[in-house]
Parts: structure tokens; sequence; C-alpha cells
């Protein structure tokens, strides 16, 4: 009798979670799959049903949709590892007591809105008045146009969205330091290992949890990039930065296609799922060996 009253009271306590998890995350990602199999106008809000035409036209010759898949794939595989390794490296750099002000100013564009974030970077990148083009006219160089040049714009929101977001990953992999057994460093230093056999190791396999942990949130967040883009570039030029939130906010909301937006964010929510179910796959098996 204890014991089901006390499960009846662990239920009560997830209640309200399970309330708030099932109305704004299952149920919008159970009513997205829906609205995918419409023909749905924002408009009129007639909806046809129409099955699986909406992935048809997406998968076989939607050329938009091919393109802002690239480039997000594009922008994860680059922001992603970078993001993940100066956090690490932060966080190595100030983990040692009395580097709290340096943490803090490594944290705080974290705090920063994504509007206020872009448009300070959006003018530094400034090709007129921009810091970089002063630096760029001391050395007698001509001034890069970063945000209005096909090869240069993506690798302009990677460097924003590193300054802005690092400072997370850093605290995390703070808190993982913190739990690895100092004695462990002690013995090996004791065996004669050297600084980089510590960090290879001890710090590295102390910091698995963590990595996976990170590895995880950062996929997610890369593959949800939009408000650097859609401040900074507005998907150009010539559609290079156009991602596909971006492409599901206009497709949604500037072509009333609500049932075609829902199918491209039901194919997004598809593969960062997959990826962060491999990354976790991967992860449990190194643990196993």
């Amino acid at each position: 009798m204890v014991r089901r009253n006390e499960n009846l009271a662990g239920y009560g306590f997830l209640s309200a979670f399970l309330v708030v998890y099932l109305v704004f995350t299952v149920f919008p990602v159970v009513q997205a799959g829906f609205m995918s199999l419409h023909s749905w106008d924002l408009l009129s809000l007639d909806r046809r049903f129409v099955g699986l035409s909406n992935y048809v036209e997406m998968l076989g010759n939607d050329a938009a949709f091919w393109s802002s898949l690239g480039n997000t794939f594009q922008f994860v595989l680059i922001s992603s590892p970078l993001i993940i390794v100066v956090g690490l490296l932060f966080a190595l750099g100030v983990s040692k007591t009395g580097a709290t002000v340096v943490r803090t100013m490594l944290f705080s564009p974290y705090v920063l809105s994504v509007a206020v974030a872009t448009l300070v970077w959006g003018f530094l990148f400034n090709p007129d008045q921009g810091l970089f083009s002063a630096v760029f006219r001391v050395f007698r160089m001509t001034p890069w146009s970063w945000l209005t040049n096909p090869d240069l714009a993506m690798y302009a929101i990677v460097i924003t969205t590193l300054w802005w977001t690092v400072g997370f990953n850093m605290v995390l992999f703070i808190a993982g330091l913190q739990d690895i057994d100092p004695h462990l460093y002690e013995a090996a230093m004791i065996d004669g290992a050297g600084r980089l056999n510590r960090f290879l190791h001890v710090t590295i396999p102390g910091l698995r949890r963590t990595l996976t942990l990170v590895t995880i949130l950062q996929v997610i967040a890369s593959f949800q990039i939009f408000g650097q883009v859609y401040i900074m570039t507005r998907g150009g030029p010539a559609g290079t930065t156009r991602v596909l939130i971006q492409y599901i906010y206009e497709t949604g909301f500037r072509d009333f296609r609500l049932g075609y937006a829902s199918a491209v964010s039901v194919v997004l929510f598809i593969l960062m799922f997959a990826a962060s179910l491999i990354q976790l796959r991967i992860s449990n098996r190194e643990e196993s060996i």
C-alpha cells in the first residue's frame, strides 16, 4: 500500500510536465504529420487529403528543397565540430580556479537574443564601415563582402553562431571536467604520462557522456538554424545560405502551403532524430568495448 501511494505521488509530480510535454511537443509533431498528408491553404484553411503527394513533390522535383537541404548539411558539418571543439578548448582553459571573470566573458554572448547577436556581427562584416574592413584597409587590402559573396556568406554565419553559442557548450564541458576524479590525473603523472597522454587517456574518457550530450544537442541546434540566416542574408546571395527552416517558413507563411511546409518539417524532424540516434548508438558501442 505504501509503495502504491509513493507511485501515485510520483505520477502526480510528473503529471504537470507530461501535460506540457504532450501539448507542446508530442501534439505538434502528430499534427505536422497529419497536415503533411493534406493540401492545406493558410488563408482559407481549406484542406484536401492528398496522401504522400507532398513528399513525392518534395523529394522528386523540388530544387529549392534540395538546395536548402544541402545548405543545412553544410552548416551542420562545418559548425557542429567547430563549436564542440572550441567549447572544449575554452573549458580546458578556464576550468582552473580563479577564471570566473573569463568564464563570464565567454558565456555572456549566449544570453543575447539572436537578433542582437546577428545585428552586431552584421555590422562587423559590413565591407564599408565594419571592423573587419578597417583591419583590411590597415594592411592595404580590399575588404571582403562577407554577406554578399556566395563563397563567404555561410562562413560568416558559422562565425557568428560560434561566437554566440560556444559558451553553452563550454559550461557543459566545465561541469564534465569537474566530475573527473583528480586522483586519476595524479596516478597518470606518477606513471610518467605527459599532458597529451593525460588528455587522451583520462580527460576524453571522463568526458565521454558529456561529449555525447553536447554533440547531440549541437547537431540538433545546427539543424534548426534560422534566425542568423534570416537576419543576416535572408537566404542569399542567390539562395546559397537558405536553410530548411527558412524554406519551411517561406513555404508555409509566404506561399500559404501549410501542408507542404509540414511535409518538409517532418523530413527535418526525421533527419535530426536519425542523427541523434546514430550518435547515441556510436557512443553506447564505444562504452561497451
